[in-house]
């Protein structure tokens, strides 16, 4: 995707290329649904000017700027409205309102729609326009399209809005936190001097892999696999009088708390496992904890999820 000054001067082209045919897609759009209430439009000029104000308002939404959303509603409701009024009128001459009516009521049906609001909308559409012949078709239009819309879609288009936002600064806090955010107690930690017996209990106990060595001051050493322990009672050295120290394995890989998620992910990307140990730093292997990969991935994929 390219960067946000590219994006913003690429959609004001595409606004001011299109505003250059229709300069009626400046602005928020009231005062074309003005013109529409108070004077005659011709079928052609209103499906114009929708498809042009669409067009803008999506290059300008899309581009990152501000858009709108409760204006372009009543834009679109307005202009349907009109064109469905005056297919109406050419129809049924004598059965049918003036096409501003319809254009009314249009407004009230997209407005409940959008923000699953009918009474929101029935009274700001009123108050607007203060015409008291609409009030009950626009309660119909706009219940009826409350109840379409929440069958098509349960959120409302101001509850989209307040989950991205809630999305994107969720992501921008994730991108921000470090390994110390994920850590989380290490249960099977045992010292150089654990005995085969100690060590069988704590593989028992907890469904891993490896155990956790420290040295008595609670620097991380290394850790005992699994797959010694039992391999090694094959063995004729008398294992029961073997020590955590000498199953130990120095070369295992150990996160920090001031690691990056995506750093960190890289070392679990190089290591079958589930989790990793987590020390204070590289010099002070002090063990904290332990980081889980499935909590690692759900960060970072919450993290660089797209819009």
């Amino acid at each position: 995707m390219p960067p946000l000054p590219w994006r913003l001067a690429l959609g004001g082209a595409l606004v001011g290329a299109l505003s250059i045919q229709a300069p009626q897609v400046w602005g928020n759009g009231y005062s074309v649904v003005n013109a529409i209430l108070h004077q005659p439009w011709t079928w052609q000029a209103l499906v114009a000017v929708l498809i042009f104000k669409v067009a803008a308002t999506c290059a300008a939404v899309g581009s990152g700027a501000v858009g709108g959303i409760f204006t372009p509603t009543l834009f679109v409701g307005a202009v349907l409205g009109a064109i469905y009024g005056l297919a109406a009128h050419a129809h049924l001459p004598l059965a049918t309102s003036a096409p501003f009516a319809y254009a009314i009521v249009g407004m009230g049906a997209f407005l409940a729609a959008a923000t699953h609001a009918p009474l929101m909308a029935i009274l700001m559409i009123f108050e607007m326009t203060l015409s008291y012949q609409v009030v009950l078709p626009l309660m119909l239009a706009s219940v009826i399209a409350y109840f379409i819309a929440r069958a098509l879609a349960e959120t409302s288009m101001y509850e989209v809005t307040l989950r991205r936002n809630r999305e994107r600064r969720e992501r921008l806090r994730l991108k921000a936190t470090q390994m110390r955010k994920l850590v989380r107690p290490a249960d099977t930690v045992l010292g150089l001097e654990a005995s085969v017996s100690d060590m069988t209990r704590v593989f028992l106990a907890y469904p891993v892999k490896y155990i956790y060595i420290v040295d008595a001051a609670g620097w991380f050493q290394g850790v005992v696999a699994l797959k010694d322990i039992t391999s090694d009672p094959l063995d004729q050295h008398g294992p029961r009088e073997r020590r955590a120290h000498d199953y130990l394995c120095r070369d295992f890989a150990a996160l920090t708390p001031d690691m990056p998620l995506a750093a960190a992910l890289q070392h679990f990307l190089a290591f079958q496992g589930e989790r990793l140990p987590v020390v204070a730093s590289m010099r002070v292997p002090k063990l904290l904890g332990v980081a889980y990969k499935t909590s690692l991935l759900q960060a970072y994929f919450r993290m660089n999820a797209s819009d």
